[in-house]
């Protein structure tokens, strides 16, 4: 392999939101410093770091297919179908209960998404697994093709997708089996105040008398007795009514499309971002 380990670790963090922020700062040091640390400025001379960030991209692409490119790549895939129905939504890095979701999608029904790397290890991954299942009515494991005898079996109902680095592509493997129980502890840490009070009123027509002190107590007790399917389908109404922005790129600068969705870009700087970078050279 041409690259070593730590050349393509130090490449990856590129794509860290950190050092995006930094892009629209005009700030490309740390561009600049791997390009000299690799012996490659002299190189890549006039070109844009646009172009240069595309080509990082194609090298861990292949030698090292991290949790940046995996989720980018089912962004740009799987999930772009999904997308063309204006009633989806997806979320980065979810807080459900003890763990954080890498994907999360509502349309119809609640989706969620861990993506396992062949540089990930899976000792929390039966926790992770079981906090999803307390709220979601889908829950999927993303998987490396080569790895899928060891997680196949992993837990019980739970969806399998392998991603082949090879060609690129993605397979449903095993379908998730479809749950509606929504726990109410986990789900009134993942709703937002308003929320869990929209709730309320709109299936009980009105909200009792409460302050800012007891309000989440009675809308807990009262929001345990909505049955579940009904439940269920106000708890996607209010995750689809938050403000994401959900338009990523086509074939074109789709190395981008979770830098957009991690950082919530709308259209005017998901432009300004690719400009910046465009007309940036070394």
């Amino acid at each position: 392999m041409p690259y070593s380990i730590n050349q393509l670790r130090d490449f990856s963090s590129l794509f860290l939101r950190s050092e995006v922020l930094r892009w629209f700062n005009d700030d490309f040091e740390s561009i600049e410093l791997k390009l000299q640390r690799y012996r490659l400025k002299e190189k890549n001379l006039g070109n844009s770091y646009l172009n240069i960030l595309k080509q990082i991209y194609k090298v861990l692409e292949k030698h090292y297919p991290n949790e940046y490119i995996l989720k980018n790549e089912f962004l740009s895939q799987w999930l772009k179908e999904e997308l063309g129905n204006r009633n989806s939504i997806i979320f980065n890095e979810l807080r459900i209960g003890k763990a954080i979701a890498d994907l999360a999608m509502f349309n119809g029904i609640s989706q969620v998404f861990e993506i396992k790397t062949i540089l990930d290890k899976e000792y929390r991954l039966s926790n992770q697994l079981k906090e999803y299942k307390k709220l979601f009515n889908e829950v999927y494991l993303i998987v490396s093709k080569e790895f899928l005898s060891k997680y196949i079996k992993f837990h019980r109902n739970i969806g399998i997708i392998t991603y082949d680095s090879s060609s690129n592509n993605f397979e449903l493997i095993q379908k998730s089996v479809f749950d509606s129980n929504i726990d109410v502890d986990v789900l009134m840490e993942v709703l937002h105040t308003r929320e869990y009070l929209d709730i309320v009123r709109k299936y009980f027509d009105d909200i009792p008398e409460m302050n800012s002190f007891n309000q989440f107590n009675i809308c807990k007790k009262l929001i345990s007795k909505i049955p579940n399917k009904e439940l269920n389908e106000l708890f996607i109404s209010k995750m689809k009514e938050r403000n994401i922005n959900n338009m990523f790129f086509n074939k074109v600068n789709r190395e981008f499309n979770q830098i957009c969705l991690s950082l919530n870009l709308k259209k005017m700087e998901r432009d300004n971002l690719i400009k910046t970078l465009k007309t940036n050279k070394v």
